[in-house]
């Protein structure tokens, strides 16, 4: 037997997920390389909702299925549930998705639903505050720390419990783009490992 087919074999019973992502897909690669030898976890499907987004080119270099969405069947439809049954997906994943997930996924994927988000939540979630916007709002309450937050994903905006969070200091002269670099790196960090830890060793 070839290693490629005792690969495939012990893949077989794998946790599925599905990557939710709007844009250049620097989480989601990320994510994608730290599984990539795993032999219990399998990145099943890119789910995006722009036909632009970078994101759909990794995801087309490393052969991975790709779902692209349209936002009334999303948000008012089956929000494309059965294609993720299809998929057997186990575990959503968002890396800088930015629709709301609709109630029928969430009420199919109970606590198996993660995000990560650019700032210590409670402070600087909801509506809007995504990318720029929360490190704006940072910088101008002139906050002296900052970080990400991963957690559930529940019916309200940035609610679910909390995962995990991580800091790094917010200093006088940083602005919205320094402070977002300094989020990036520590999401590229903790991210993959946060989800290994909560995802079944096996099946």
């Amino acid at each position: 037997m070839s290693n490629g087919k005792l690969a495939l074999e012990k893949n077989v019973n794998a946790v599925n997920i599905a990557i939710y992502a709007s844009g250049g897909g620097t989480n989601a690669k990320k994510i994608i390389e730290y599984f990539k030898t795993s032999l219990n976890t399998k990145i099943s499907l890119i789910v995006c909702n722009k036909p632009t987004a970078g994101v759909l080119q990794i995801a087309r270099l490393l052969a991975i299925p790709i779902l692209l969405i349209e936002k009334e069947s999303f948000l008012n439809g089956n929000g494309y549930l059965p294609t993720l049954q299809q998929h057997k997906i186990d575990f959503i994943i968002l890396a800088g998705f930015l629709w709301k997930i609709p109630p029928v996924i969430i009420k199919a994927y109970p606590k198996k639903i993660i995000n990560i988000h650019p700032a210590l939540l409670p402070k600087y979630g909801g509506k809007g505050m995504y990318g720029q916007n929360v490190h704006e709002a940072v910088i101008t309450a002139k906050e002296t720390q900052s970080g990400i937050t991963i957690h559930f994903v529940d019916e309200v905006y940035d609610d679910g419990e909390i995962i995990f969070q991580a800091t790094c200091p917010v200093t006088l002269t940083d602005t919205a783009q320094t402070l977002a670099t300094k989020i990036q790196l520590l999401e590229h960090i903790h991210y993959a490992p946060t989800i290994a830890s909560v995802l079944p060793k096996q099946r």
